[in-house]
């Protein structure tokens, strides 16, 4: 095996155990976290104090979509279990809270998160993950 197909290999094995070890506290903590909460709170709408308010949603829809078992049932059992062990107060596992708190994310939050992310990594990212020592760009799709 060639050193290129070896390294995509590594870095996909690695991709893929970092996927299954981040959990919605993880996420939260980033989203929360100095760099990123400004941006958040930005785009945040007026909301009133929930059982999932609009950051704690956002954290437990990103480990949904990156977990195995991708369904709402699976993500608010993990989020039940979380406030036990947290020592906060038992909620139901109803998807119902879950489902209408993600409905209510807005979209400009997610799109405004996407493009700083990617600018963030996009400049921090080695010379050598250049293609032919030139950036790539893609074009942004506009509804």
């Amino acid at each position: 095996m060639n050193a290129t197909l070896q390294t995509l290999k590594h870095q996909r094995q690695r991709v893929k155990s970092h996927q299954q070890a981040t959990g919605s506290l993880d996420f939260f903590n980033l989203l929360t976290s100095p760099e990123l909460l400004q941006q958040v709170e930005a785009h945040l709408p007026e909301h009133r104090e929930r059982l999932f308010p609009p950051t704690e949603t956002l954290a437990l829809f990103l480990t949904q979509v990156m977990n195995a078992d991708q369904s709402c049932q699976h993500i608010v059992n993990q989020a039940a279990i979380q406030r036990l062990v947290m020592g906060l107060s038992p909620c139901s596992s109803h998807t119902g809270a879950y489902c209408k708190a993600r409905q209510r994310l807005p979209v400009d939050l997610i799109a405004h998160l996407s493009r700083f992310l990617g600018k963030q990594l996009s400049e921090q990212a080695p010379d050598t993950w250049r293609w032919r020592q030139r950036r790539v760009l893609l074009p942004m799709a506009r509804p």
